[in-house]
């Protein structure tokens, strides 16, 4: 039941957490768009980005201490590939003028054509790096 509980309860709460913040802020849950501007120099309507960030980092830090089991995983690639990926995934989100929390929860759910376009095109990318990365496995 877990497997199905987790998942469900989370993506529930990323939807009322997105719908909060359009309603209370008049802002998208693009988790890109926040920690980007944050890197600039801060104005005084910056407070939400950084609160928000801090509310993502403390969530982590709490659910680590709480249920550490469910960061059990283990990705076994070199430093190289890492620094690759996350590069990568920074130059498509200024490609794509945003990320798949931006896009896919809070464009498709304003019926933004834009953002389905985007969402497709980030699960494309998804499934073919898995099916390269499984062949030279």
């Amino acid at each position: 039941m877990e497997s199905i509980l987790y998942p469900l309860l989370g993506g529930a709460l990323i939807g009322l957490s997105s719908s909060l913040m359009l309603g209370t802020l008049g802002r998208i849950t693009g988790i890109s768009g926040i920690i980007g501007f944050s890197l600039g120099i801060p104005k005084k309507d910056d407070f939400w980005r950084l609160s928000f960030i801090a509310g993502l980092v403390i969530g982590g830090a709490l659910l680590i201490q709480v249920r550490p089991e469910l960061f059990s995983y283990q990705f076994n690639f070199s430093l190289p590939t890492y620094i690759i990926a996350g590069v990568l995934v920074g130059f498509g989100t200024r490609l794509g003028s945003g990320c798949t929390s931006g896009h896919g929860v809070c464009g498709i759910s304003r019926m933004a054509k834009r953002s389905l376009l985007a969402t497709v095109t980030f699960i494309i990318a998804g499934i073919i790096t898995v099916a390269i990365k499984g062949a030279l496995s």
